[in-house]
């Protein structure tokens, strides 16, 4: 499916949902945050290649280990968005993508601008987040 876009376009609740325009969008978006994460990610490897040398003040040594435990945490936390993008454009491709897993309802546009790789409407992900409170709390 290759739906040609314009570099002004936003989905609308004024089309139908889910149309092949609204997928390509929310395809495009999602390969753009990807390529981004990874460009980022090798410039850390590059950054900590290059930052290999060893302070001789000890202050000094442990403000650069702090900050490459900081830097490693955030990758980290990339990789796992990283699978969570491979999920949305796999379900993308089987066409289930913007509808929630929970209800099968559709997921709000604004939602999805705002994350991509929501697999929970609002409704959905408040409760989701009320219960895990509940028991975090017991």
């Amino acid at each position: 499916m290759n739906v040609h876009l314009s570099d002004d376009y936003k989905p609308t609740e004024d089309e139908p949902f889910m149309s092949s325009r609204q997928q390509e969008y929310f395809r495009t978006k999602l390969l753009k945050w990807r390529a981004e994460i990874l460009a980022d990610a090798n410039q850390t490897i590059a950054n900590l290649q290059v930052e290999t040398v060893k302070e001789p003040d000890i202050a000094d040594r442990a403000s650069t280990e702090s900050e490459r435990a900081l830097e490693l945490r955030t990758r980290d936390r990339q990789r796992k968005l990283i699978g969570k993008i491979d999920a949305a454009l796999r379900r993308i491709d089987e066409g289930v993508y913007g509808y929630c897993d929970e209800t099968g309802d559709p997921i709000s546009l604004r939602r999805l601008e705002a994350r991509p790789v929501a697999t929970l409407s609002l409704e959905a992900q408040e409760r989701h987040e009320r219960r895990e409170k509940i028991y975090r709390d017991d």
